[in-house]
């Protein structure tokens, strides 16, 4: 899809069709959700979507999770007027941190940190990454959190599936994503009919 077009009808979800498949082999995610924040309304409209079932929740602050949800997090702390912390991965902030271990969507054990001087007890975090395909990344961050004595006011993220991680996580939290009811088993299997406008196969995921 042209990347400075924006259609007539602009319902909820219109801009996943920009999303582009994997075309680089297993070592990749299976698709690149980050096409369509080079489209300016598609982005703006994707953050207004996500935030909109927050709207009037008393939200003290937003965490964007390494790395995309950096992006997102960023965009949507603008939007609300809040402040924005990074929930970072291990070894790459130079302040005292705290640290929480999880398993990511590729099996790997990795750990997650964020500093320590960000969360009050009581204050209330809106939780964003750019995906939530297993939920350990996402339940790492609730964690680290909640630890503090913060609270989760909501996740957001492009997409929940619903894996075992990702319905954990919708029974606990408020939870916000762009996807469809009638689209989400495409996104649940990894191949969307939208791949097709792109003229290629996608690359194994």
């Amino acid at each position: 899809m042209d990347l400075k077009r924006v259609p007539t009808s602009r319902e909820r979800g219109w801009y996943l069709v920009l999303m582009a498949p994997n075309v680089k082999g297993p070592n990749y995610a299976w698709l690149d959700p980050s096409r369509l924040y080079c489209h300016q309304q598609g982005f703006q409209d994707c953050v207004e979507d996500l935030i909109q079932p927050f709207r009037g929740d008393p939200i003290d602050q937003v965490a964007g999770i390494d790395a995309m949800g950096f992006i997102l997090g960023a965009a949507i702390a603008n939007t609300l007027g809040k402040s924005f912390v990074a929930v970072r991965k291990a070894g790459h902030l130079c302040v005292e941190t705290l640290s929480q271990p999880y398993r990511d969507y590729s099996g790997r054990d990795k750990v997650m940190e964020m500093r320590t001087d960000a969360i009050t007890p009581g204050l209330r975090v809106l939780l964003v990454d750019q995906w939530v395909e297993t939920g350990g990344t996402m339940q790492a961050a609730a964690r680290l959190v909640e630890r503090q004595g913060g609270v989760v006011a909501g996740i957001a993220a492009i997409c929940i599936e619903d894996s075992e991680g990702g319905r954990w996580l919708k029974e606990r939290y408020k939870w916000s994503h762009c996807v469809p009811p009638p689209l989400m088993d495409q996104f649940n299997t990894h191949h969307l009919d939208s791949f097709k406008a792109f003229g290629a196969s996608p690359g194994l995921s």
